[in-house]
């Protein structure tokens, strides 16, 4: 198992460098952080009074891992969840904030749990999933993956705009689906085959 370092890390590495998307509703991102998240915590790297793409371009690598293990691992309670399930919801509340506990939660309550459904890891969520990983200890992480590749697709039906994330220029699987497939069995990958008839009505 990684240490939370290597995992916060290896997000860094996956979310690359400095990009500012207009489709991109996160604005100025650098290694992941947006420019509202470094406004929040006050980031003026530059020292001008004001937090703007200048401070998101200057942001290290370092001090990003640290903000991902500080504000995505420990402050929503992942730790607390069970260890199979800590890198992947960690990479999800990143890429997605509070929607990766929800995803979560939809999943518990499908698997017979019963929690609500509000983005926060309190009691009943931390009992609900140790409850699953007890229950399918070997299927939790494949099944919160296969969500969380649903919520992609998902997102991408109602917003177009979102679709080029999904899918990639020459027709195949674009970053979300395959970050998604990266905390997948292989066995539970889409082929290609099934991803393009997936992805047919957006033509």
């Amino acid at each position: 198992m990684q240490s939370v370092r290597q995992m916060a890390e290896a997000i860094v590495a996956r979310e690359g460098g400095y990009v500012n998307d207009p489709d991109d509703p996160g604005g100025a991102t650098n290694h992941g952080v947006t420019i509202g998240t470094m406004r929040q915590l006050g980031l003026d790297l530059d020292g001008d009074g004001q937090v703007t793409a200048r401070d998101v371009r200057a942001l290290d690598r370092d001090r990003a891992v640290d903000i991902y293990i500080e504000r995505y691992f420990h402050a929503p309670r992942i730790s607390e969840l069970p260890e199979m399930l800590w890198e992947t919801v960690f990479d999800m509340q990143v890429n997605a904030g509070a929607n990766a506990v929800k995803i979560l939660q939809r999943l518990l309550n499908r698997m017979g749990q019963r929690v609500s459904v509000d983005g926060v890891i309190g009691p009943a969520t931390i009992a609900a999933a140790q409850a699953a990983a007890r229950l399918a200890p070997d299927h939790l992480a494949d099944a919160y993956g296969i969500a969380r590749r649903n919520y992609y697709f998902a997102l991408a039906d109602r917003r177009p705009a979102s679709r080029k994330y999904a899918r990639s220029r020459a027709g195949g699987k674009g970053g979300w689906i395959t970050r998604a497939e990266a905390f997948i069995s292989p066995r539970f990958h889409m082929t290609e085959r099934e991803f393009r008839q997936r992805v047919a009505a957006w033509d």
